[in-house]
């Protein structure tokens, strides 16, 4: 059966089906029995009853006394072979032996008079003569002693060290044997052997029990549908399978959350889990959801609704409306996304209803929103007074989070900003370095903002990049502007807010007309509808034909632009052959001949993975004119354009510099990537051609974007509005899908998803 993914938006390159990514060397060794160099040896010799080399000598000691000269003499005597190993140990037993007589002798013994007595036998001495005279009480003499106070040691303090995704990708890597289990009972069932490492990942130690057990349990494994699922099954239950059997329900209840959550939602309504349940066969969805719940698999939320349009009580009658039961909505949800979501929600709130360190004072904060021009000055005195603020705007808008950054560093706040991908914090990090605070001189080597305080939003929480962390574990900084806001996920938010230290500033940054993140949550549009906190819009347009076009877009518009700097040009295409042929020919000719743009700074930018002409296509195409080669190392060479996905969701372009015996050797934005050879077929494809997500937070000289005919059910204005926007300088359509544009660019926004943020959020914001 296939497991892969089918093509949407939402699939990210190389996203590890389960737990194949995380099979790694660590995991191998583990399983294997062999010791990784210099560890391992103490439990070894624990386990085999052998003794290190120089161990164990000072524990044998402490528990037997010393050992008299004599014995010791009979043990080497006995290791070297002189006498048998059973006399030695008969030696060894008597001289013990006597050993012990000669203490029972020493204590039946009488003590001489003027015998000097010390330690345990002095006190008890002493005790003995204190009762006889009738100094003490027998009861507090024999009772044990009060413990002396004694002085904790101070804690010491310990830096946060981060753990990459990578690595705990590696740690938690299934063992060989638990893989060889797994693989057993899959080919038992007829499943794809394959599936062995992801299946033990995904359901941990005693996985293939696990799966003999419930066979549904294999929904657990990300492309694996419930008709796949069915029939492995039917394979291994026999005639004890059916549609009614209560595994299945629960494991397609679980299977359908989870694919709730890749389409962007936190949590389903339960009317529309139960249909959905219904529609995949089964035959009670009420008794599965409930049988979920109760496994812990699943879990279940009643949130007030607000009634709208409800005329306001007559006075005199609150108490009645109290009474009256509110309406509410009953969701479903995994417990992962649930418990972010919740630890979102209090983390905002506390940012709202904080009062912000007061580094600067509000005069000093005045001057320079006085000195700065529109809306940065506006930005400038929100953040002034409040702990979290949203800032909307295009590409051109970036000069004010600039501003305010620098504006920041001039009065004594460490502040920092982090972007979605190392392309947009390269950029932002040259625009930083052209900023000047308002009413401050030009900045040079030595200003404050020279070291470029940008990271992107992984390397932030990883400790890779940025400031590091306190002794308490929170980010060392005291404002935190986050660009790129859009692609935050619920689990990614609530990381960032839960790290932020008390007293701390949060400016959430970006364009709400781009697509949302690829993982669930939509946490910028439901800040932005919910209104607890200040918002600044900017007023600066994006200049040129091209901003126009994309801000035409944003409202609805598709206009035509005057482009007489050949800026925009569209190039209609009959059919996917001619729309390969034409994109090739623009990248690799037509675009860097007219101007200059060079076929390395061209990104080409397609609606899916599959197809006549998604990436893939697109990309083969691509290498066999740009960089042919055998492609002996995974299907990849030196040169090869790349999209490196460390973990789900995330999207690194970069280039391929070498292959040899450690992996697949990639620069990603200057940054060296080795990935291992086990993990490049998941992890890495080609990235001459990309799907819109993938380029969100990014921005190239020249961008290609294909609208082949069978893409027009795929289209929509955020999708439309994302790709357009990712050109710099020029972009050309190819373009297939005839009226289709125009329509999804007026018609189409974007796919709602359910999320409880504003809910949870409500309750908490004062006033």
């Amino acid at each position: 059966m296939s497991t892969e993914p089918e093509t949407t938006e939402d699939a990210e390159p190389g996203t590890p089906t389960g737990g194949a990514e995380t099979e790694g060397t660590q995991g191998d060794a583990a399983g294997s029995g062999e010791v990784p160099e210099g560890g391992g040896t103490e439990g070894d010799a624990a386990g085999s009853g052998e003794v290190p080399e120089g161990g164990g000598t000072e524990g044998d000691t402490a528990g037997s006394g010393e050992v008299p000269a004599a014995e010791g003499a009979e043990g080497d005597a006995a290791a070297s072979g002189e006498v048998s190993e059973a006399e030695a140990e008969l030696r060894a037993q008597r001289a013990v032996r006597e050993r012990i007589e000669q203490r029972k002798a020493e204590k039946k013994a009488p003590i001489e008079a003027g015998t000097k007595l010390s330690g345990k036998a002095a006190d008890l001495l002493a005790a003995v003569r204190a009762v006889e005279s009738g100094e003490k009480p027998v009861a507090t003499v024999f009772q044990d002693p009060e413990p002396a106070p004694r002085r904790s040691a101070p804690e010491p303090v310990r830096r946060p060290q981060p753990v990459s995704a990578e690595a705990a990708a590696a740690s938690t890597a299934p063992a060989p044997a638990a893989v060889q289990a797994v693989r057993q009972v899959l080919g038992e069932g007829g499943a794809p052997e394959v599936l062995a490492p992801q299946v033990a990942a995904a359901l941990g130690e005693g996985a293939d029990e696990q799966l003999r057990a419930d066979p549904w349990q294999l929904l657990r494994v990300a492309g694996v549908r419930p008709e796949q699922a069915d029939g492995f099954a039917r394979a291994l239950l026999g005639a004890e399978c059916g549609p009614d059997d209560e595994r299945r329900g629960r494991a397609v209840t679980v299977w359908l959350l989870e694919q709730a959550a890749l389409a962007g939602h936190t949590a389903l309504e339960m009317p529309a889990l139960l249909a959905a349940l219904a529609q995949r066969g089964v035959p009670d969805p009420d008794s599965a959801v409930q049988d979920a719940i109760a496994e812990g698999d699943a879990l279940v939320f009643q949130d007030a609704l607000e009634e709208t349009g409800a005329a306001p009580a007559p006075a005199g009658e609150e108490d009645t409306e109290e009474d009256e039961e509110r309406p509410v909505r009953v969701l479903a949800g995994l417990e992962r996304y649930a418990l972010a979501e919740e630890s979102l929600a209090d983390g905002l709130a506390r940012l709202v209803n904080s009062v912000p360190k007061q580094d600067g004072s509000a005069e000093d904060w005045e001057r320079v929103a006085a000195a700065a021009q529109g809306s940065t000055g506006e930005l400038l005195r929100a953040v002034a007074a409040h702990g979290l603020v949203l800032h909307t705007g295009g590409e051109a808008s970036l000069t004010e989070p600039a501003a305010l950054l620098t504006a920041a560093h001039t009065l004594g706040l460490r502040a920092w900003a982090a972007t979605h991908g190392p392309i947009g914090r390269t950029r932002f990090a040259a625009l930083l370095g052209r900023q000047t605070a308002p009413g401050t001189p030009s900045t040079d080597a030595h200003s404050p903002v020279a070291h470029s305080p940008v990271t992107t939003v992984a390397g932030l929480l990883s400790g890779a990049e940025g400031p590091g962390r306190d002794a308490d574990g929170a980010l060392d900084l005291d404002l935190l502007v986050v660009l790129d806001a859009p692609q935050l996920d619920v689990e990614t938010a609530a990381l960032l807010t839960e790290s932020l230290p008390d007293g701390a500033r949060l400016v959430l940054a970006g364009d709400p007309g781009v697509l949302w993140s690829v993982g669930p949550g939509r946490v910028f549009a439901d800040l932005l509808a919910a209104r607890i906190c200040p918002q600044v819009a900017s007023r600066q347009p994006d200049p040129g034909p091209l901003g126009e076009l994309v801000s035409g877009i944003g409202i609805g518009e598709l206009n035509q632009v005057e482009a007489p700097g050949k800026e925009v040009v569209i190039v209609p295409v009959r059919d996917a052959g001619e729309a390969v042929h034409r994109t090739v020919q623009l990248v690799v000719d037509s675009v860097p001949r007219a101007l200059g743009v060079p076929a390395e700074e061209t990104r080409v930018i397609t609606p899916g993975h599959g197809g006549a002409v998604g990436t893939r296509a697109l990309n083969a195409a691509l290498k066999e004119r740009l960089n042919p080669g055998p492609g002996r190392f995974g299907g990849f060479d030196p040169g090869d354009r790349i999209v490196y996905s460390p973990v789900p969701g995330r999207a690194l372009p970069g280039r391929v510099v070498k292959a040899d015996a450690e992996g697949l050797h990639l620069s990603c934005e200057g940054e060296a990537v080795v990935v291992p050879k086990e993990r490049v077929e998941q992890s890495v494809r080609h990235g001459w051609a990309l799907t819109a997500h993938q380029a969100v937070g990014s921005r190239w000289p020249a961008v290609v974007v294909v609208l082949p005919g069978d893409a027009a059910q795929a289209l929509s204005r955020p999708w439309v509005y994302t790709a357009f926007g990712r050109a710099d300088r020029h972009l050309s359509v190819v373009h297939g899908v005839e009226q289709a544009l125009a329509r999804a660019v007026a018609e189409v926004p974007a796919k709602p998803r359910t999320t409880r943020l504003p809910v949870l959020l409500a309750p908490q914001i004062s006033g």
